[in-house]
């Protein structure tokens, strides 16, 4: 029954977390609402485009009696806004207000802010706190399943660790030992080749850069090993309550927030720091 009741709690937190890093990251899409006609609709702007996909911003308003723009210009640049319209497509399902956008490339970024006119007048949303669309490669399904199944699977059984390590749980050892493994699997093996095929290089943080993915995941397995290294002889069960902690923090950051950017002055890809985050 105690072996259960901690493969529950492991698996709700990690899967609290996961949620929370999807809807907070910016590969979900931007969520406002908004009133047209005196009805309030939501809408769910786009804030990540692959090459691949059609380089074009959706407002799902199926009321042809409203008109809308959008206003876009590179992300951190010069620039001034350009402008353009949306147009309507009548469809139930896949219908609405479509604008084109002009494709960027990899690790490029569009900021931009809409304006919709409807029987009230015109007004604008979001020019205060524009809505950033990042441009990214494809990750081909044969690395991004594995890898996401293995950095869920190893966060399951760091968070199972850390618990049974509170109450002393023999096991903790064994689930410690292959946290470290999946760990490294998912985020040290096959977490740089993601990176590659999204934006073009295998590793980005220290000592190479300061994207925050790639730094977050090099300091969870510091202190996985340290845990491992620990418990090897005897059992210090303080030191894989840390680095489950430190695991959960790690995966409840946002993915991808501070990564790979294009300057668009220099030409090259920088990334963010690891510090603006705290």
């Amino acid at each position: 029954m105690k072996k259960f009741i901690l493969w529950f709690l492991a698996f709700v937190i990690t899967i609290s977390a996961a949620v929370y890093q999807r809807m907070t990251g910016p590969t979900y899409p931007k969520r406002i609402n908004i009133t047209i006609n005196n009805a309030v609709h939501e809408l769910k702007l786009v804030r990540t485009l692959s090459l691949s996909e059609k380089s074009e911003v959706r407002l799902d308003l199926n009321n042809s009696n409203v008109t809308a723009k959008l206003f876009y210009k590179q992300y951190k640049s010069d620039s001034e806004y350009q402008a353009t319209d949306f147009s309507y497509r009548a469809d139930p399902k896949h219908g609405g207000f479509f604008a084109d956008v002009p494709q960027q490339p990899v690790a490029g970024k569009l900021q931009y802010y809409i304006e919709i006119t409807d029987l009230n007048g015109t007004k604008s949303y979001l020019k205060e706190n524009p809505v950033v669309i990042r441009f990214k490669g494809d990750v081909p399904a044969f690395v991004l399943i594995p890898h996401i199944l293995l950095m869920f699977v190893a966060m399951l059984f760091s968070t199972l660790a850390g618990l049974m390590a509170v109450i002393k749980y023999p096991m903790y050892k064994k689930y410690t030992l292959w946290t470290l493994i999946l760990f490294i699997a998912g985020g040290m093996v096959l977490g740089p080749i993601v990176q590659y095929f999204a934006f073009g290089d295998f590793w980005t943080g220290i000592p190479f850069g300061w994207d925050l993915t790639d730094n977050k995941t090099l300091i969870a397995l510091v202190f996985w090993i340290i845990a491992v290294f620990m418990n090897k002889k005897s059992d210090r069960p303080i030191y894989t309550i840390l680095a489950a902690l430190v695991l959960l923090i790690v995966f409840s950051i946002p993915h991808s927030l501070f990564g790979s950017e294009l300057n668009y002055s220099s030409g090259q890809v920088t990334q963010g720091i690891i510090l603006n985050f705290f």
